[in-house]
């Protein structure tokens, strides 16, 4: 129950926060990407201070013997760039250009879900089932392994 808790609880703060930022205004996000036009850069100082608590953050973490609500950390252990990685992270750009829309600020735009909104998570799950079919599962990193439940 604890482990649920703190889901929980970091979604709440993870959602809030891009909420704050202006993370989940496709407009605004857009207005970041547009570099040779109407360029915003404000977000550059979400990015920052994201950047600076994940590796503040990460640096605490692996320096503690175990993770709070399980036995161990369960980290991926491939480090190869294929071209599924490359194919995928064009993809997430291309998505990300055309919509404004990642799928972190997407999810927590179902608290007041919008047109666009609820075309582009099914569009997301489409790519999910579509990646799985296609063989993507395969390529699953054979040294990460599933969270245990609670």
């Amino acid at each position: 129950m604890k482990r649920v808790a703190a889901s929980l609880l970091s979604g709440l703060i993870f959602g809030a926060g891009l909420a704050l930022s202006g993370m989940t205004d496709p407009t605004k996000v857009l207005g970041f990407l547009d570099v040779t036009g109407a360029w915003d850069p404000s977000l550059l100082l979400v990015m920052g201070g994201a950047v600076t608590v994940a590796f503040v953050g990460f640096r605490v973490v692996r320096g503690q013997p175990q993770p709070v609500f399980a036995g161990a950390f369960h980290l991926p252990t491939r480090q190869a760039i294929d071209s599924a990685l490359i194919g995928g992270a064009v993809l997430f750009g291309i998505g990300w250009g055309v919509s404004g829309y990642c799928p972190g600020p997407a999810v927590a735009l179902l608290a007041a879900p919008g047109r666009e909104a609820l075309i582009f998570l099914p569009a997301v799950v489409l790519g999910i089932l579509l990646q799985r079919w296609a063989g993507g599962a395969k390529r699953a990193d054979p040294g990460a392994r599933a969270p245990e439940a609670d």
